[in-house]
């Protein structure tokens, strides 16, 4: 059975924190955990494999950080294809008679993108591709994007995953304390994107405990015709001393997320401070929960970097300042390539309060494919309204879709 088929009718276990445990067992600072796959193989077998004892349905490969930013790439395709083996063994030896699935774990860059940082959007492409495919060649089932706190990174990850593989792609994001990405994002506006791009799961992984995150997870429930992932931390991080403790154990992790799965989660695990003792306490906690169904929740929307607009009741202004019909002076702003007048027509619209930002820049005498893949991407480094990208040339659409944030 695939991951796709099972997750239509059940729930589906995850597994819990790597590089936690890692630590505990002499990972030592500022060494890269995924070069455990070839060091310690045996340790990285167990843990995959406790997992998989525990409960789980799914294991992430020991691969959160395995790209050619951090590995040559020789030493990259070395280090997944071990990650990939050792899941493989454990899955093997594993007593659990549940079905049991191997994924391809993909984490942040570590680098921000433009315009927050100095990383192409292309060059996250191009780094996410390499893994996706070492990974894909290496026989997992499935893509697991996790931690992202940008919709930007995470849009080049999806991206990358679909366009080099024809794997199951499950995205979870790390929202903040404002129940928001870091970049801004609200639940609404990525469920949007990531529906959009055709994600087989959405959800939120990592920042906090459960009962810190179940704003989030409401809301991605109310707006999600997707599953819904949630796979927190053990509470907050502390000091005893001696090591990293968190602050919530097994039987109240349990808990919480069996009230989550009640209210409709389907796919969780556990994060940062997490082990085999909570993923098993967690299927015993749920295990007579009936899965929650999951609805087509009829919304249109258009998103952007931070929020969703839903055409529902209320009235949708659209504006439509930034189009060279009739407009001789922004005609003239187009064959100058003078941006700057383009984007004050964007920020006067803004303060207008129109809801939407039309952006047309079709002229016969200028490439438009360049023209309005530029102006997308300057618009929304200082605008956060979804844009309505307006034209009549297919190569110019996708162009410009592809860089939409």
């Amino acid at each position: 059975m695939n991951i796709r088929d099972y997750l239509k009718d059940n729930i589906v276990y995850l597994d819990g924190g790597m590089g936690t445990i890692l630590q505990n067992e002499g990972l030592p600072p500022g060494e890269y955990p995924e070069n455990w796959n070839i060091s310690h193989p045996d340790i990285i077998e167990k843990i995959h494999r406790d997992y998989f004892d525990a409960g789980s349905n799914i294991v992430n490969t020991n691969t959160f950080g395995a790209n050619t930013l951090k590995f040559e790439p020789e030493r990259l395709k070395e280090i997944i294809s071990a990650a990939v083996a050792n899941a493989k063994r454990a899955r093997d030896t594993s007593c659990g008679k549940q079905e049991k699935f191997i994924s391809l774990d993909i984490g942040p860059t570590g680098r921000l993108l433009k315009p927050y940082g100095d990383f192409d959007f292309e060059e996250a492409v191009g780094v996410f591709a390499e893994t996706v495919r070492i990974g894909a060649e290496c026989g997992v089932d499935l893509i697991t994007i996790e931690t992202m706190n940008d919709s930007y990174e995470t849009k080049a990850a999806l991206l990358a995953a679909k366009e080099n593989s024809s794997l199951p792609v499950f995205v979870s994001n790390a929202y903040g304390e404002d129940g928001s990405l870091m970049t801004g994002a609200s639940p609404a506006a990525m469920a949007a994107m990531l529906e959009g791009m055709r994600a087989d799961a959405i959800g939120v992984n990592c920042s906090f405990g459960p009962k810190q995150l179940r704003g989030v997870v409401e809301e991605l429930l109310r707006v999600s015709s997707l599953p819904v992932i949630l796979k927190p931390n053990a509470g907050l991080p502390k000091s005893d001393g001696n090591r990293v403790v968190y602050d919530v154990l097994p039987e109240e992790f349990a808990e919480d997320m069996a009230e989550m799965v009640k209210a409709g989660v389907r796919v969780a695990g556990g994060c940062c401070g997490t082990t085999p003792a909570y993923i098993k306490r967690l299927v015993e906690k749920t295990a007579d929960i009936p899965p929650v169904p999951i609805t087509d929740k009829q919304i249109s929307c258009v998103s952007s970097y931070t929020h969703a607009v839903e055409f529902a009741k209320n009235p949708i202004l659209i504006g439509e300042r930034i189009n060279p019909t009739g407009k001789k002076r922004f005609k003239q702003a187009l064959k100058d390539n003078d941006i700057d007048y383009i984007l004050q027509e964007g920020i006067n619209q803004q303060e207008c309060k129109v809801h939407i930002l039309d952006v047309n820049v079709g002229l016969p005498d200028i490439d438009e494919p360049e023209m309005l893949v530029k102006t997308v991407c300057e618009l929304q480094a200082i605008i956060d309204l979804p844009l309505q990208i307006d034209t009549s040339d297919f190569t110019a659409m996708e162009a410009a879709l592809r860089r939409y944030n």
